[in-house]
């Protein structure tokens, strides 16, 4: 096995958060959603810069116990790397934007109403393919591009 790169993409957004698509290997993709743009950032109300991120796991934090804690087999939080201006982004379960504080939410379906639904399910598909990809000596990135709203 190689690197896991993992592409998401942006593909609408309003005043409140941002709708996207991530697609991981040869899995079918998952929604996203996340805060809205900004041009200055706003603590846990600003979606972070599209780029390439590399992803570790972080097994340390009250979300990571919060976790464990529903899950003994969980190993850590997806945790992005070096985003700049930002610090502990995570992919995480949630299916509104109240839920995100900067971070990215993963769910099975999409509403308009921009909300996600079914975002364990989501999650578990990304996380399980990502503890291979760690478990197999390999890195894993994040790859995020925005198409115009």
């Amino acid at each position: 096995m190689s690197d896991l790169i993992i592409e998401m993409n942006r593909f609408y957004h309003d005043d409140n958060a941002t709708q996207g698509i991530m697609k991981f290997g040869d899995h079918s993709p998952v929604y996203t959603l996340e805060d809205e743009p900004r041009e200055v950032k706003v603590m846990n109300e600003t979606r972070i810069p599209r780029g390439r991120y590399e992803i570790k796991l972080r097994d340390a934090g009250g979300m990571n116990e919060r976790y464990k804690a529903k899950d003994p087999s969980h190993k850590g939080m997806l945790h992005l790397q070096d985003v700049p201006n930002f610090e502990w982004i995570y992919i995480h379960k949630g299916n509104h934007e109240y839920q995100t504080s900067g971070c990215i939410l993963v769910g099975e379906g999409a509403s308009s109403t921009m909300t996600i639904s079914r975002s364990t399910e989501a999650y578990n598909r990304v996380y399980a393919k990502c503890l291979e990809a760690f478990e197999g000596g390999n890195k894993v990135y994040i790859l995020i591009s925005d198409e115009p709203k």
